[in-house]
């Protein structure tokens, strides 16, 4: 498998990062992981933290190739979430760790991905976003239904409520799991945190990673420094992890 890939995190304008993404592989397969502990949540560091160990571990303990990418995704989802809750089992619901999750399995020529939240994936292709994941927040449940446009997401008073999450309550949150997605010579996949995306217009991240000029290290650490400058002087944490299919 032939890829290029590249991950980033920034604090921004916060006291601790409490994204966690990784790019993890090896020569069959490769897993895109972004995490975003959910602010005012108890321990929603180390609730990344445990997510993307969980995330890698499930990865390492089967055969690869995956068999089952939507099943694999589907359980990895499950034992994050599980490990999630079992965090701080005394603590009130309303204050237990919570997580956010974009996660991306690229092998054998074809793209899976599942969602939890508002971190989401890009699929880019050529100088346009071919896809993207659809949040689980109540503004994307209003742009759906045509009450606002995508330019008023960035500052409608409702952008940070997203309707489901890792941890908090026991049962097993919703989830959004792809179909395959065949992929074509230097398609890109991204995983980011709404730290990442909210600060970015689609042709800003289109023209950044299409430049032909850059490596993709150096295209998310543009993109990043764009997003935190668009959001300060209260940037969120900012990252992304990326990477692209080369054949």
């Amino acid at each position: 498998m032939k890829v290029d890939s590249a991950e980033l995190s920034l604090l921004g304008n916060r006291q601790e990062n409490q994204d966690r993404v990784s790019v993890i592989a090896d020569t069959e397969s490769s897993l895109l992981v972004a995490v975003d502990g959910m602010g005012g949540h108890t321990e929603g560091e180390r609730a990344a933290e445990v997510t993307v160990e969980t995330l890698r571990k499930a990865f390492f303990d089967v055969p690869r190739p995956i068999f089952d990418p939507q099943g694999f995704l589907t359980h990895a989802l499950a034992k994050a979430h599980e490990a999630v809750v079992a965090l701080a089992p005394d603590v009130a619901l309303d204050h237990k760790p919570r997580a956010t999750c974009a996660v991306c399995l690229v092998q054998d020529g074809n793209a899976y991905w599942a969602h939890i939240g508002d971190s989401r994936i890009y699929h880019i292709r050529r100088n346009a976003i071919h896809e993207r994941t659809r949040d689980h927040s109540h503004v994307e449940l209003l742009l759906r239904e045509g009450v606002i446009s995508e330019k008023e997401i960035k500052d409608h008073p409702m952008r940070n409520f997203v309707e489901c999450c890792l941890g908090g309550d026991v049962p097993l949150p919703d989830m959004s799991i792809s179909g395959r997605k065949r992929l074509l010579p230097n398609d890109v996949l991204m995983v980011c945190s709404d730290g990442f995306w909210s600060g970015l217009r689609d042709d800003d991240l289109t023209a950044a990673i299409v430049k032909s000029d850059r490596t993709l290290e150096e295209s998310l650490r543009s993109l990043a420094e764009t997003a935190l400058a668009s959001g300060a002087p209260h940037a969120d944490n900012t990252s992304a992890a990326a990477l692209r299919w080369l054949g």
